[in-house]
């Protein structure tokens, strides 16, 4: 047998080996793998991984729940960038517009003709969460949502949207809340409108093994990782402050709210949530301290008898309550309890949209809050340390109150200050303000925080605020210290 014929040469016989190697496809048919990692793609990304095969094209179309979360807010064909119809003259002077366009049209057709497209692909009727947070939202395109009875979203966000004329979009909503809707309509139940949209999530940081660009300077590589430590410190100190409401307290919604607001939260608030309540202060008619608290109703002066909520408060200072009490996760009303960010994208319910995050150090603490208006708290809420004294605590002096004395600020070198000095003196005492404005830049602040960051120079005796004042120092002002000015 010639020893080049490998057909007659014995062979060892090897065990087969099981390919253990697991597929995308794999991956993606477990719903508890697929469902955890929908929600993080864009609809473009989705519907791209459909069309590779027929499998994905089955696996996504046909499994309940992929399109649940939609969010349209990275979509480029979703932009919008013209600020107004009047102000395209010269974009638009070769295109011929159709005459029976109307304005409605014009701003929202980037999304309705999104949602023509996804309406084809029958994927529109499962999109349980909509965020349309920053694109050009019309009112009636919310109305539409609203009044189709084929819509099933529940979970609406169209914050610091463009061209939504609010008045019309108030309308709407106390229109589809009315008392003698149908009972399965509005099929909406949350709407994010107040706040800000959620913050995109930071890249990822490169590797410090990766080789830069011959191209790329040194100096560019160190401003990219120093700009990269600068984000990641910022994601942190947001995520160390906690929830809006519940954790960090202060100013939540910094937009002004236009009059109206509080009477459509007010004939909604058994049908839809909001990304804020109403104020609970007892100047107002829905406030369980109405009529029990010395302050003048907002209704005495011509206003609404209600208000919208833009800060979130704790304990008085002085009581640690309020005469209203707290706004108790698990034990307020659920129409009490504002919706919180970011939008849950695990969930399209309004309980896991309303349910603050348990606390890691203790399990019994509660989650509570005061919601309060801007006027309730006015002239009693420090902007600088978030504390406040309540009306049972504290008066407001009058300005006819004031004028009899000089509210100023000492620091520690100069003596007794005026109330100690009236007491020695025997005069009789005036009513102090515990909230002034000392600075123009700074907001109204306490006397505490106002002595810590106002002072005296001791070079030539001017006030200034170490917060606005570059480049002063805790003995003397921005001016006086530097170098270049000539002493007297």
């Amino acid at each position: 047998m010639a020893s080049g014929d490998l057909s007659h040469q014995p062979t060892r016989d090897y065990p087969a080996i099981p390919d253990c190697s697991t597929s995308l496809l794999d991956l993606l048919s477990n719903t508890l793998v697929l469902y955890q990692t929908i929600p993080y793609l864009p609809v473009a990304a989705i519907l791209n991984v459909a069309a590779t095969s027929q499998s994905f094209r089955h696996l996504l179309h046909s499994t309940p729940g992929v399109f649940r979360h939609l969010d349209l807010t990275r979509l480029t064909s979703a932009q919008f960038d013209i600020d107004a119809i009047d102000h395209g003259g010269e974009v638009w002077r070769n295109v011929q517009v159709d005459e029976n366009l109307t304005e409605d049209d014009f701003y929202s057709g980037p999304l309705r003709g999104i949602f023509s497209c996804l309406r084809r692909r029958n994927i529109i009727q499962h999109v349980n969460t909509l965020v349309l947070d920053g694109l050009s939202v019309t009112s009636e395109f919310v109305n539409d949502i609203l009044v189709d009875p084929s819509s099933r979203v529940r979970i609406l966000s169209i914050r610091e949207v463009k061209n939504l004329n609010e008045r019309k979009l108030m309308q709407a909503l106390r229109y589809a809340c009315r008392p003698t809707r149908a009972d399965d309509m509005p099929r909406l139940q949350a709407l994010y409108y107040f706040g800000k949209k959620d913050t995109a999530p930071f890249p990822a940081a490169s590797s410090s093994t990766e080789v830069a660009p011959a191209r790329v300077s040194r100096g560019a590589d160190i401003s990219a990782d120093w700009n990269q430590k600068s984000q990641t410190a910022l994601k942190e100190s947001i995520e160390a402050e906690g929830e809006d409401w519940y954790s960090r307290k202060g100013r939540m919604i910094s937009r002004p709210i236009a009059d109206g607001w509080a009477e459509t939260l007010l004939d909604c608030r058994e049908v839809l949530h909001f990304d804020t309540v109403l104020c609970t202060g007892p100047r107002h008619r829905n406030s369980p301290a109405y009529g029990r608290t010395f302050v003048t109703p907002v209704s005495a002066n011509g206003g609404s008898p209600w208000g919208v909520a833009t800060f979130a408060v704790g304990g008085c200072a002085s009581c640690g309550s309020a005469p209203e009490g707290f706004t108790v996760y698990g034990e307020s009303r659920r129409e009490e309890l504002p919706l919180l960010s970011p939008i849950p994208l695990h969930s399209s319910n309004v309980k896991s949209a309303i349910r603050p995050t348990p606390s890691t150090n203790d399990a019994n603490e509660k989650h509570e809050f005061v919601p309060r208006c801007l006027e309730c708290i006015r002239e009693r809420y420090c902007f600088s340390c978030n504390q406040w004294w309540c009306e049972d605590c504290y008066e407001v002096p009058s300005r006819e109150e004031l004028t009899a004395q000089h509210i100023h600020i000492v620091d520690d070198a100069n003596g007794l200050t005026d109330h100690e000095m009236a007491a020695a003196l025997g005069q009789p005492k005036h009513k102090t303000a515990k909230i002034t404005r000392s600075c123009w830049e700074c907001e109204h602040n306490c006397m505490e925080c106002i002595a810590e960051t106002q002072k005296y120079c001791q070079r030539c005796g001017g006030g200034y605020c170490l917060i606005h004042h570059e480049g002063s120092t805790l003995k003397l002002c921005d001016w006086c210290s530097h170098s270049g000015r000539r002493r007297c």
